[in-house]
């Protein structure tokens, strides 16, 4: 049992690789919460534990469901590329169509071990599809898997005519959109993405700042190749995470180790698009907490598997597999803002866990595509189970006509 039970502050250095594996473990749940934790000759001996049912994990790993803290999950259809296409294709579509898309996302995400996830808006300059994705993320909280919705103001000047239209966007964000996803609870996070060509802007820092004073997290996207500006500026404003990173510095590794700012990191997006890796092992030995997020999106990301995210860590990025399941499960959890309710096993938190059909966790890093889940138990309950291999019969079948 890979409980990750330790100290409450995001690992860093040493303290991410400390899974505290419990070998024969058990836990004992209820009502949805985790009311004890450790061998199993100590928990069946508990009074609550004489009434339990018994759920069997020989032979498997048990360990925290998985937390995707970086995702796009809403973005437009794949048939809708360009920005303007995509936004035209947002509003065109109806709110139930995309709740009905995302909640199959969200099923396979729970059936490969997710049970946390962030999805991020940021379809570009437009006021009524933003609008519209924070809706439907509204409708999905909870079900079947925790969603944390972020509103993401992407600022890339390829999507304005010009700077004047960006610097009217943020001011209109800024003065008028948060505010009214404050009053509305309609996300929990204010992120922003400069945009390369653009730097940092000082629109950026206002969009900070009210976020800030507004008591919405912050988070920010720096996968351009000079980001130390928007690194300096997140950390700056007090963002819980700074995003990709994938050309981040020694210097800039020195302020983040310094600071309470989650690096998270998205090995997915680097191997899809064949790109640069993060360097995740100098800022691991710099004493940077560092998350791993599969950056899922259906245009230049499309895998939603946390279990390939452990996996690219380890094989692309110099992590071992103890710091990328730390990095994946507690970290991912304070980039957040949940690991007080997620991201380990221990009492009091949440009863979101992980049975692998494997013996040993460190074949998570040696193992892909494929997935390793036997089932998945969110707050208590099993959402997903592996079924039986076998013929159905023919009149089990849908007819045709």
């Amino acid at each position: 049992m890979v409980t990750l039970r330790g100290p409450q502050p995001p690992r860093r250095g040493p303290a991410l690789s400390e899974l505290n594996v419990i070998h024969d473990g058990s836990l004992l749940v209820q009502e949805g919460v985790v009311i004890e934790v450790g061998t199993t000759r100590r928990i069946e001996n508990l009074a609550l534990a004489r009434k339990a049912i018994e759920v069997s994990a020989a032979g498997r790993v048990v360990m925290p469901g998985f937390v995707d803290c970086h995702t796009h999950l809403l973005f437009p259809p794949p048939s809708s590329f360009g920005v303007e296409n995509g936004a035209r294709a947002l509003r065109a579509i109806t709110g139930m169509r995309l709740e009905t898309r995302a909640r199959v996302y969200l099923d396979s995400m729970a059936r490969h071990g997710t049970t946390t996830v962030e999805v991020k808006t940021g379809c570009g300059p437009d006021p009524r599809a933003e609008m519209k994705l924070l809706r439907v993320l509204a409708l999905l909280k909870r079900e079947p898997v925790d969603v944390v919705a972020t509103f993401l103001l992407s600022l890339s000047p390829s999507d304005f005519s010009g700077n004047g239209q960006i610097t009217a966007y943020a001011e209109w964000a800024s003065n008028e959109l948060l505010p009214r996803i404050r009053r509305r609870r309609l996300a929990s996070f204010a992120g922003v993405q400069p945009g390369e060509e653009c730097g940092t802007p000082p629109h950026v820092s206002r969009y900070l700042a009210a976020a800030r004073n507004l008591g919405l997290g912050r988070k920010v996207h720096v996968d351009q190749r000079d980001g130390s500006q928007a690194i300096a500026l997140g950390i700056a404003y007090g963002a819980t995470s700074i995003d990709h990173l994938e050309h981040v510095t020694a210097a800039d590794a020195a302020l983040l180790a310094n600071s309470e700012t989650i690096a998270t990191l998205l090995p997915c997006a680097s191997f899809h698009n064949s790109a640069h890796y993060a360097p995740a092992r100098m800022l691991i030995d710099a004493g940077v907490p560092v998350a791993v997020a599969t950056n899922f999106n259906p245009h230049h990301t499309p895998t939603l598997n946390m279990q390939m995210a452990v996996k690219l860590a380890c094989s692309h990025m110099g992590m071992t597999p103890a710091e990328a399941i730390s990095a994946a499960t507690i970290n991912a959890a304070h980039a957040l803002g949940c690991a007080g309710r997620a991201g380990s096993l221990a009492p009091g938190k949440s009863a979101d866990l992980l049975m692998l059909n494997i013996s040993d966790y460190r074949q998570l890093a040696h193992d892909f595509g494929i997935n390793l889940v036997h089932c998945t138990m969110k707050r208590g309950q099993f959402i997903y189970e592996e079924g039986a291999v076998a013929p159905r019969p023919a009149q089990d079948l849908r007819r045709a006509w």
